[in-house]
This record gives structure tokens, sequence and C-alpha cells, in this order.
């Protein structure tokens, strides 16, 4: 059958997606046919889009969607057609109006949870989950900074960290993104385009620094980052939305005291079935509570997701994006 989507023969610029007529088969085994009613947007995205992350060419982009199962391949048990679903990770592909996707990367979707909602925060929630779950566990009463607190992952950390007592320190580029940030459960907003980041992070720590610090900007705020550390504290290091941090020497860790540093994906947190079906029931449970709200403060057609790359890439969204197939 044939359906709807972006594919890229060449790493570039917003114009190199085309938006094509693909043939798309029934399902092999172990994968599910699903029909998608919402696709995420992610940074991620960009990073397959430019070849900072490689792929095989031509290819697809997206990580996340959602949409109702319409066949499943031989060996699939835990699914069957009329099934509402949602997956995040594996191999981009995600800008389609159909795909088969491996039905290990497929989690159920409880009946309150919509499908624009469903795409706009599965990727981006369960990261948060992973973040303050695992990677460094939160217990209530940290002060945290948090990186880029107004975007999509910012926005679910903010309230996150609120449920959880945290106070989260979130970096932001603008009075508006700032006051977005405040009521989403930031305890503190620093405008780094007015302010001086590690300066006021000593200002709000009595001078002793935060236990962890988790930065999805990169390039631009790495070492700044490292400053704003307490000795012994953890660098958080899960994207570069400015450009990939440069190489350096370890002593930079060692001089200013002993620091830790980690660069986690979700794959490696969300490995096996039963972790991801746990991390998915912490992340649905928090939003089935009313802890987290997730608001798709943009939304663009599919056949204008270049568009929506400039829009993202240049900062002027806020929140969750989701394209509409």
């Amino acid at each position: 059958m044939r359906a709807k989507a972006i594919r890229i023969a060449a790493h570039g610029g917003p114009e190199v997606m085309e938006y094509v007529d693909v043939e798309v088969g029934q399902p092999a085994p172990g994968e599910a046919l699903v029909r998608q009613h919402a696709i995420g947007l992610n940074y991620i995205d960009v990073y397959f889009r430019t070849g900072l992350y490689p792929q095989p060419l031509p290819g697809g982009l997206g990580q996340e969607a959602a949409g109702v199962v319409e066949a499943v391949g031989e060996g699939v048990g835990h699914l069957r057609p009329g099934d509402r679903v949602a997956y995040a990770g594996g191999a981009p592909g995600a800008y389609a109006e159909l795909r088969n996707v491996p039905a290990g990367q497929l989690v159920k979707l409880p009946d309150a949870v919509s499908f624009e909602t469903a795409a706009a925060m599965l990727l981006q929630g369960l990261t948060v989950q992973y973040l303050f779950r695992s990677t460094y566990p939160l217990k209530g009463g940290e002060t945290i900074l948090f990186h880029a607190a107004a975007g999509g992952v910012g926005l679910i950390a903010c309230q996150w960290a609120r449920a959880l007592g945290v106070n989260l320190i979130g970096t932001v580029g603008s009075k508006e993104k700032g006051e977005l940030a405040l009521a989403h459960g930031a305890s503190h907003v620093i405008n780094y385009n007015e302010e001086d980041i590690v300066a006021r992070v000593r200002e709000l720590t009595g001078g002793a620094g935060v236990p962890v610090v988790y930065d999805s900007v990169g390039k631009d705020t790495f070492f700044r980052s490292l400053d704003c550390l307490r000795p012994r504290g953890l660098m958080v290091s899960f994207g570069n939305s400015s450009g990939a941090v440069e190489p350096f020497a370890p002593n930079e860790l060692a001089k200013r005291g002993s620091l830790y540093l980690t660069r986690p994906t979700l794959g490696a947190y969300a490995s096996t079935r039963e972790e991801l079906e746990a991390m998915a029931a912490d992340l649905f449970d928090m939003v089935g509570s009313g802890k987290i709200k997730v608001e798709v403060r943009q939304t663009f057609p599919l056949a204008q997701v270049a568009e929506a790359h400039r829009a993202l890439e240049a900062r002027r969204t806020t929140g969750s994006t989701v394209l509409l197939p």
C-alpha cells in the first residue's frame, strides 16, 4: 500500500526533506503496522537530518509517533489490530502516515491520553523519567540546574521536579520563556542572554554549586555547566542543540573537584521490554495524576515539516510540537 512520508537523500538543511509516496508492506515477524495519527518533533531529528548523528541514506526522520495498530506480524502476542499505541526511539522513520514498527518498541496508550499528547510527550517524558529516576535519582530537596527549561523536555522536567520537591533552576533565552518555565514549576530561571549563568547559580546555592546539571544544549553551555557543579557533582550531557561538545582533557573534570560526566541515551535505559514498560507506566502515572500536563504548543502538517524544523532551530518554539499526517 502507498503512504506519504518524509525522506532525505542527503544531509543538510530543512530543504533536504522531501514529502513523497512510499510503499509500505505487511508487517514482518515481530513488527506491527501502525496508522500514525500524530508525530513528535524533537531536536534529535535535526541531528539526523544534518548528519551529526549518521544514518544510511536515503532514509527517514522522526523518533516518535502515536496511532492505531492495523496489522501485526508473526510472533506478536501483546498487540492486536485496533490497539492505540505510541513509541519513541529506535531507527528514524516516524515522519510517515503509515509505518511498520518493531512491536517491542510499542506501548499501549491509556484511554485518557490522546494521540497528540502521546506524540508530544513520549520521547521527552521518557527522557525526563530516566534523567530524574535513574541517571541521577532525585529524592527531593535538591537544587539542580536544567538547561532549555522552556522547551519540550524542559517543561516536563519543571513539572516533574516540582512534584518531587526539587528546586529546579532553569535557563531560558527570553523573559517570556522564563515566565513559562516558572509557571510550570521551575523555582528560579536564568536568562542566559542577560545574566551570567555560573554567577547566578553560585548566588542561588550560597556558593556551593549544584549536585547535578542536565544539559541538552551542548557546545555553548558545556564548560559553564561544569563550573556550576559542586565537587564530585554529575554533569549529564544529553543533547547537542548548539553543536557537539568539543574534545577536552579529563583534567578539566579533576580541577573542578573530581566531577563525574555521563552521556546517557534513552536506548540504553530502555534496553529491555520490562524497562520500557516500567518507564512508560511511571510517565503515564505522572500524567494521569495531573502532576504533569503536556501542552502541544505548536502543530504543523507533515507536509510542512521544513517550516517546523526552521522554527525549532531558531528557538521559536516552546513546549512540545506535533506533526499531523
